[in-house]
């Protein structure tokens, strides 16, 4: 549909997707952002000068109100009023669906996945904004909160914490901007049943969220050492302990290498691990944090980083699973989309060899084809997913 030319119809305006400037009458245009952020808003001239007013969001204002709400400012214009200054002079408080399209765009620039933005408010979508969108986000109690999350909490207990992350992340938005001053979502931690759920093996993410739960973390309030280290265990399908005792004298970053004592793998052998673009970019970044000694030092000086530390972070976030799981989550995808051989998967695991003939492969620690494989994981999660069966091809 063309961004100019007749007025817009209720259904133009419901059916709109494409980021742009759509126009109407008297000035009136709705603005479609890159991030699915929908506005109404007015440029008027007053005083001589083309003014911009926003006329709110376009999920709460109908294209009649919004018309309505131009021509009252047009008036005014023509009158010799300022409709921009006296709309700033209303204490205007945003809806909850206001409030989410503020923080999206806000975080926006920051997510360096496109998708986290539309996953962002799809969960608010489904699940909140139905019943409290329209209310103002000072009215918003913890009572509210659990309303909406009741129903799903151990059906879709997953979700149901993504939800309530996500409503804590606009509530401390509103606190921020002087809207309110307390986060309700805080109040229900010790409200909501703990899911009973007794995995036999170590709660895993599918491997097709893992990325989307790296770029939640990246963007979370955390600190940065904790971040690296989270992301590096998974670019190299690591274990906790041997992240959080690494030393910088194990990495060789001109051979992209990192080299892992035998006394500090489960398994008693050397591990080299090579170490994608992105797993050298995150060690950069820790190199940048200061320290010639362990890569993620603890809180307490010469102490690393303990365990909890990182899987409290992960489970915080609204992801329920174990630090140990990505490891899972990486052989899952090794196993169901790519086609490396059996052999190159369990030495990247730094698995313990028992079959007799895959011992005489594990001679070799198919160092290169281990070096396509972590690579090709690396673009995966960055969703650079091309060619991926051909770049790891036994």
């Amino acid at each position: 549909m063309p961004k100019t030319g007749t007025p817009l119809s209720a259904t133009a305006v419901r059916n709109l997707k494409e980021p742009g400037k759509y126009y109407d009458l008297h000035g009136l245009f709705l603005r479609i952002e890159p991030t699915g952020s929908r506005r109404w808003v007015q440029r008027v001239s007053v005083a001589g000068r083309q003014r911009e007013i926003g006329l709110g969001s376009a999920d709460l204002v109908t294209l009649a109100e919004a018309r309505e709400l131009a021509v009252s400012n047009k008036k005014l214009a023509r009158a010799g009023g300022d409709p921009l200054a006296a709309k700033q002079q209303r204490v205007a408080i945003p809806s909850l669906i206001e409030a989410i399209d503020n923080v999206i765009e806000l975080n926006a620039p920051t997510w360096t996945n496109a998708k986290h933005a539309a996953q962002f408010k799809s969960t608010l979508t489904n699940y909140v904004t139905p019943k409290l969108g329209r209310r103002p986000v000072n009215d918003i109690q913890a009572a509210d909160i659990l309303s909406v999350l009741q129903p799903i909490w151990v059906e879709k207990n997953e979700t149901a914490r993504r939800v309530k992350q996500r409503i804590g992340t606009v509530m401390k938005w509103a606190i921020a901007q002087g809207y309110r001053t307390d986060d309700p979502t805080l109040a229900l931690n010790q409200v909501l049943p703990k899911p009973n759920r007794r995995p036999k093996h170590r709660a895993s993410l599918p491997y097709t969220d893992v990325s989307d739960c790296l770029n939640v973390i990246k963007n979370s309030d955390a600190m940065l050492s904790t971040k690296l280290a989270i992301e590096l265990l998974v670019l190299t399908a690591t274990r906790s302990s041997e992240v959080r005792l690494a030393n910088w004298s194990e990495v060789d970053l001109d051979a992209k290498t990192w080299t892992i004592p035998a006394e500090r793998m489960k398994m008693k052998e050397v591990h080299i691990i090579p170490l994608s673009d992105r797993a050298l970019d995150v060690l950069q970044q820790a190199k940048a944090l200061g320290g010639d000694g362990l890569i993620f030092p603890g809180m307490r000086s010469g102490r690393p980083m303990s365990d909890m530390t990182m899987s409290k972070l992960v489970k915080e976030l609204g992801y329920p699973v174990d630090i140990h799981g990505f490891r899972t989550s990486f052989r899952t995808w090794v196993q169901e989309q790519t086609n490396t051989a059996h052999e190159v998967a369990e030495r990247a695991l730094a698995h313990k060899t028992t079959n007799k003939v895959e011992a005489a492969y594990a001679r070799s620690d198919l160092f290169e084809k281990r070096r396509k494989l972590m690579d090709a994981w690396a673009n995966y999660l960055s969703d650079n997913r091309e060619n991926l069966l051909s770049v790891v091809s036994s």
